[in-house]
């Protein structure tokens, strides 16, 4: 019986790794996808795209750079969490909490954002284009 060591597996067998986009830790993915909660976790620049993040907690998490293209996140509580720049194009908030949440250069282009708590909330040039808001306390412009 011949033994194949690891190296040889390796050329045989092509590596399917992935590796942190700028900066995420892997195991706080996992943990979030699997528990639906990661408080404070290091999530900056990973990719959620379509990821169903129903009722997950994510207080105080690093979502910095983060793509949550289409993602539903009904029920989310992101409170404090910091989402600079992040890509929420066409994802689903209903009912969640952003409460003293970054969202400074955050894209919801699309985006549907339903009775979602945002006292606090930081929305400096964020691009709501085509956003749908509903029942959440978001004005565009200045004070009237």
């Amino acid at each position: 019986m011949k033994l194949i060591t690891l190296a040889a597996l390796s050329v045989l067998i092509p590596a399917v790794v992935a590796l942190p986009a700028r900066g995420e830790d892997p195991i706080h993915v996992q943990t979030l996808l699997l528990t639906g909660s990661c408080v404070g976790c290091d999530l900056a620049g990973a990719d959620l795209t379509q990821a169903h993040l129903i009722g997950v907690d994510l207080r105080d998490a690093d979502l910095t750079d983060a793509i949550l293209t289409e993602a539903n996140l009904e029920g989310a509580d992101l409170e404090g969490a910091d989402l600079e720049g992040a890509d929420l194009t066409r994802a689903f908030l209903t009912n969640a909490n952003l409460t003293n949440a970054n969202l400074s250069y955050a894209n919801f282009t699309e985006a549907k954002v339903y009775f979602t708590e945002v006292s606090g909330a930081i929305f400096d040039t964020v691009d709501l284009t085509r956003a749908e808001i509903v029942g959440t306390p978001i004005s565009v412009g200045g004070p009237e």
